[in-house]
């Protein structure tokens, strides 16, 4: 081969090194830039949308989270929480750890930009929970997908809020037909049905989110 040609040939596999290293190096800064972890972002973003709520009265208790687990499941979680004592900021406290805090990604139920827009509850121990469009926006459409995330608010409320008798989901102050197309909404979900009555003269109990 002609001294030429080999001069060639070494620049040409010099090149193609620089390349691979270049690649290399490229692909982990891509990494970097477009691929944080997915849970951690979500949970800042959340945190910004919707931060943490607390009372006077909280106190560090065992709550149980019903989140995803495995293709159309959910299953309980126990986790140490700080719950406030009045029924009302205690349900928003569960449902908001629900959405923003799942162990992973694929154990999220409710869409992460999901904002509790206002929780109330009635003289007779019925709670209504008005979410953001989000809820219904972002939610998968699909009997499975809408059917778990309406079955892990209602297992959530159920497990920490003894007092409350059934739910009424409400999307930004209205109500919906369905949640994502199959869902019905337009009735009530049960929590505790044989739980008593609260007594009347401590309701109706209502709490807001503050904007």
């Amino acid at each position: 081969m002609p001294r030429w040609g080999k001069i060639v040939v070494i620049v040409l596999a010099v090149a193609v090194i620089v390349g691979l290293i270049t690649m290399g190096g490229l692909r982990q800064r891509i990494r970097r830039l477009a691929g944080p972890d997915q849970k951690a972002d979500e949970q800042a973003r959340h945190a910004v949308l919707a931060p943490p709520i607390s009372t006077p009265t909280d106190e560090q208790v065992t709550a149980t989270i019903y989140w995803g687990a495995g293709p159309d499941k959910i299953a309980p979680v126990q986790v140490q929480l700080p719950l406030s004592a009045d029924p009302a900021q205690r349900a928003r406290q569960v449902l908001q750890e629900l959405i923003a805090n799942p162990p992973t990604t694929g154990q999220r139920t409710v869409p992460a930009d999901t904002e509790i827009l206002g929780f109330y509850i009635l003289s007779d121990g019925t709670a209504v929970a008005d979410f953001s469009e989000t809820l219904a926006s972002e939610t998968p459409s699909g009997i499975l997908s809408e059917q778990e995330a309406v079955d892990s608010m209602v297992q959530t409320l159920a497990s920490n809020v003894a007092s409350l008798r059934r739910l009424k989901i409400l999307i930004h102050g209205q109500e919906a037909e369905t949640l994502a197309g199959h869902v019905d909404l337009s009735g009530f979900f049960d929590l505790n049905p044989a739980a008593p009555a609260p007594a009347a003269a401590s309701a109706p109990t209502a709490t807001a989110a503050n904007h």
